[in-house]
């Protein structure tokens, strides 16, 4: 059913909803009873797009009865020209202000026709004619309302009629600023007229802030500084009236950023400004010459106070305490928010304008020292050659560009409303002031959101980018202590240098110092995105356990991937990338060196999806496919070792990270092993010609329980069968050849973690043969097996080979593992006295059993060998026991009633505890080790590891050994049975 107030007869139809909307319609000519009258659906649709329908048609009907009968002229223009259509109803429909302008200046709508796009150049003489005139205040007043006007209505035009040209965000601040110029040279041309012996003066106009930048509001403040040769006194009432003309014609002029600010003389003399800002200006004031800009008055005089202050402005950041000076002053700035307002302020609150202002004026006074290509007074166009040179990242300096200049938008859309100077975007609840600013601003309804709700969305996404882009880059950057570019362009001292590094944590500043400048050196792309990215990194490495370990890693890392077209590229695009690899280099020797040979993992840190990586279960089946379309030998095995390195350094990065669980990193070690040694034999075979035997792999220890840390041996045993007709003794060779050339190709030497393949769990261990048929495997362990064999072989499962031959191994070795009765008690004891003999004879001499994550007291051996006992005494009885998992079998344990809950808690907390600390010895010191370090920064990177601060490695020890005391306690009775 049709909405009557929708309907053709309905002005609502359009958007109005004013119950007087009908008669203005009607006093237009523009509708009847039966709805619009002829020729007017262009204008009435137009009207409809329009920021506000009701108040650009209160501003049409306003407009007709100021013109009386002109209005037929403007009404033909309406229907048939879409300039005029577009720029009137959108400039009615969006600014009160102007609005007013309009009504009481009717005629002045001429000066939005036409399809020539606005000419700065004629801003100037359209100002200037006014100083003839009888009230040249209140001309020039007139005047630069009209050409404000103009302005505006290109601005605005293209949102109510599309297909009008947008008129970018820079170009319409641009022609603000052109404007605001011209007005200042107006106002001195008047002020020239009223002050006696004004020739007796030269007097130059600095334009300073927006102005001096050419990105003015609609409605600002025109900052400016004064200097002056020749009379001064002359020139500071010269330069007095040129405010007040200024002032009460078109805005206001604020010349507090001179110099001692408002206490200090209106004018001074070119000697008088060098004199104070080479002594007493101080960080703010050099921040402010940024953007400063003759614009008016004598211009040889104007381009000499440039040549004076431009040198001090870039020589700034050589000043003590320079950056935290900048830093604290827009904490300042954002203080000064009213409290409740800090989310709408757009200027001055978080994730506002002077978010953007502050981080890009304080990279340019930094690297614009080095870098004149960055010294541009324009915030839009200083952050895209910050970006260019690649001081920030070209995602965030684009995003930051569009946020900027989204935020100016909406803050122009505001000011011009009423002509007042505001930044208070409305409040949540505001549906009118949300839906009028949305719609001038050229947001529309999408995706069932209305209008409002986009634009809170598309406000609340582009502040917190802000925000989020100026923390990065603000307060992360260490600016002043190492400069960009080569030690020859560095303006600090060396000896300032190393201090700032020294008091950033650094151990050895000189040698981080001797590592920036070799980074640096030169003046290619490359050391100019490496001085960028080495203030973000150094602040990074510093928060880390061994900054000056990661600093040199970083270096070598530099170094060996510099021909690598993406490195730097993914380090300067992805903030991300950054961060985790100075997490990474500041807390661990393996990464770096297996960084070198697998940089493709680098593109994984800036996806933490990737990084995490697929199932566990299934890590390696890639690995298995590549390897397999490989038909030479060498190269296959190549492949896997290089497969296996990347896994193995992704894995590394997500457990470092914090990304990866216990038992994703333990299986992925484990799965990704034995993807190597599966591809590894099936390459093998594969060039060994006819097979004369079925061969299968069956892991044991940690491989075999899915537990293996990064520095585990791989444990296995090899089963074999005859084939075709072979004898057992040719099955044996032939797979004697297979296995020892596998082992021999998988422990050559590299750069890699060792690749070490562990076979003296078999049969009379190293004195025995490498590889038995099954019928030998079974006759030995029915008349020869000993206890320690059926205890290891409680974590065999099949990993390789023939996968029905190793089902046959393992179901023949279940009674051997599981026995029928479990143990006697003096097999319990021959157990246990292994166990303390292993614990007197394996613990290195002078390690620490309190901290020996292996063999010491509650450390793995022991938790692992009281779930085994338990397993070789009970598993017969319950088969949830038949588990090569430790925690799995703990878990079995304790639900059988076997163990209680509180103390197979204990065991599993250790243990766990003590894979953890494992795992993060091999991370930080790049070779096996089982003992935990006790001292300096090992100790300190390892507790890092484990989730505690770099400084509080004591409490790291101190809980390691409550949980491993616990835990003996535990094995004490459960084991031993104290």
């Amino acid at each position: 059913m049709t909405d009557p107030a929708r309907s053709s007869t309905s002005p609502a139809r359009f958007g109005l909803t004013d119950p007087r909307s009908g008669d203005h319609l009607r006093d237009a000519g523009w509708w009847d009873d039966r709805g619009p009258t002829g020729g007017v659906d262009p204008v009435l649709s137009a009207l409809a797009r329009s920021p506000d329908p009701d108040l650009a048609l209160l501003g049409v009907d306003r407009l007709r009865a100021s013109l009386g009968g002109r209005w037929p002229e403007l009404d033909a223009a309406l229907r048939a020209d879409e300039v005029v259509r577009g720029r009137l109803l959108a400039v009615l429909g969006s600014s009160t202000a102007l609005s007013d302008f309009l009504a009481a200046n009717p005629d002045r709508w001429r000066a939005l026709a036409g399809t020539d796009p606005v000419d700065p150049a004629s801003f100037v003489p359209a100002l200037v004619r006014v100083v003839g005139a009888d009230d040249p205040v209140r001309e020039l007043k007139l005047e630069y309302r009209a050409l404000l006007c103009r302005i505006a209505a290109e601005d605005l035009a293209h949102v109510v009629e599309p297909e009008l040209p947008y008129v970018p965000y820079d170009d319409v601040a641009g022609l603000l600023s052109d404007l605001a110029v011209a007005a200042l040279h107006a106002a001195l041309e008047v002020a020239r007229t009223r002050v006696p012996r004004a020739d007796e003066c030269r007097l130059a106009v600095i334009a300073m802030g927006k102005c001096g930048a050419r990105e003015l509001n609609y409605v600002s403040d025109v900052d400016v500084v004064f200097v002056a040769e020749g009379d001064t006194g002359v020139a500071t009432r010269l330069a007095s009236t040129l405010m007040q003309v200024a002032g009460k014609a078109c805005f206001e002029v604020d010349a507090a950023l001179r110099p001692e600010g408002k206490a200090g003389a209106l004018v001074r003399t070119l000697d008088g400004h060098a004199s104070y800002y080479r002594r007493w200006a101080r960080t703010w004031e050099f921040q402010a010459l940024l953007k400063a800009r003759p614009v008016v008055g004598d211009a040889e005089l104007g381009q000499r106070y440039l040549e004076v202050v431009r040198p001090l402005v870039w020589t700034a950041a050589e000043r003590e305490d320079f950056v935290p000076d900048v830093q604290a002053m827009r904490r300042r700035v954002e203080q000064h928010v009213p409290v409740g307002l800090e989310e709408r302020e757009l200027k001055l609150g978080r994730g506002g304008l002077r978010d953007v202002e502050f981080a890009v004026q304080l990279l340019q006074l930094v690297h614009g020292r080095g870098d004149e290509e960055l010294r541009i007074q324009a915030t839009t166009q200083a952050l895209a050659a910050l970006g260019r040179g690649g001081y920030v990242g070209r995602a965030d300096a684009a995003d930051f560009g569009r946020a900027y200049r989204f935020l100016r938008t909406l803050e122009h859309r505001l000011q011009l409303q009423k002509l007042l100077r505001t930044h208070l975007f409305p409040a949540e609840g505001d549906e009118a002031a949300l839906r009028w600013l949305a719609r001038a601003s050229g947001l529309h309804a999408e995706g069932g959101q209305s209008e409002a709700q986009v634009l809170l969305a598309e406000f609340r996404k582009r502040a917190n980018q802000v925000r989020r882009l100026h923390e990065k880059l603000f307060y992360r950057p260490l600016l002043q202590a190492v400069a960009n570019v080569p030690t020859e362009a560095l303006r600090l001292t060396t000896g300032e240098a190393v201090n700032r590094l020294a008091a950033l944590g650094y151990t050895a500043p000189d040698g981080a110092l001797r590592h920036i400048e070799a980074l640096t050196k030169g003046m290619s792309r490359r050391a100019r995105i490496q001085g960028a990215l080495l203030p973000v990194l150094l602040d990074q490495l510093a928060t880390t356990p061994d900054p000056d370990g990661g600093l040199l890693s970083y270096r070598k890392v530099s170094e060996a991937l510099a021909e690598t077209p993406w490195y730097l590229r993914l380090l300067r695009d992805e903030g991300a990338v950054v961060d985790r690899l100075a997490a990474l280099l500041g807390s661990s020797r393996l990464v770096p060196d297996l960084l070198v040979r697998a940089p493709e993992v680098l593109r994984l840190l800036a996806d933490t999806e990737a990084l995490l990586g697929r199932d566990p279960m299934t890590v390696g089946n890639p690995l298995r496919s590549t390897v397999s379309r490989h038909h030479d030998l060498e190269r296959a095995v190549t492949a896997a070792r290089s497969l296996r390195r990347h896994e193995l350094l992704r894995v590394a990065c997500a457990d470092l990270l914090g990304l990866a669980t216990l038992r994703t990193v333990c299986v992925s070690l484990s799965e990704v092993w034995v993807a190597v040694l599966e591809a590894s034999l099936d390459a093998v075979v594969r060039a060994a010609g006819e097979p004369r035997a079925r061969i299968a792999v069956i892991g044991m220890g940690r491989l075999g329980g899915r537990e293996l840390g990064y520095g585990s041996d791989a444990d296995v045993v090899f089963v074999c069968e005859a084939i075709d007709g072979a004898s057992d003794s040719e099955a044996v060779r032939y797979a004697n050849g297979v296995v020892e050339r596998v082992r021999r190709l998988l422990s050559a030497p590299s750069q890699d973690p060792a690749l070490q393949v562990d076979a003296d769990l078999r049969p009379e261990g190293r004195q025995g043969p490498l590889v038995r048929t099954l019928e030998s495997y079974r006759a030995y362990y029915a008349q020869w097996g000993e206890l320690w064999e059926s205890q290891a072989l409680l974590r065999a499962r099949v990993i390789a080979g023939d996968d029905e031959l190793g089902a046959r191994f393992v179901a023949m070795i279940d009674p051997v593992r599981y026995p029928e009765g479990g143990l006697d008690s003096g097999q319990a004891r021959e157990i246990r006295r292994i166990k303390a003999r292993v614990e007197a004879e394996r613990l290195p001499r002078g390690a620490d059993p309190s901290t020996h994550t292996k063999l010491g007291r509650g450390g793995l051996a022991d938790v692992e060998w009281t779930v085994q006992l338990l397993q070789l005494r009970h598993a017969a009885e319950v088969p949830a026991l038949r588990t090569p998992s430790t925690v799995r079998g703990l878990r079995a344990a304790q639900e059988a009633g076997l163990v209680s809950a509180e103390d197979a808690e204990v065991l599993r907390e250790s243990w766990v505890l003590a894979t953890r600390a494992r795992n993060a010895v091999v991370l930080v010191k790049g070779k096996p080790g089982d003992q935990l370090p006790t001292v300096g920064r090992d100790l300190a990177a390892v507790a890092a590891v484990m989730g505690h601060a770099p400084d509080d490695a004591g409490e790291f020890l101190d809980s390691y050994r409550r949980a491993t005391r616990r835990a003996r306690g535990v094995v004490e009775r459960v084991f031993y049975g104290s």
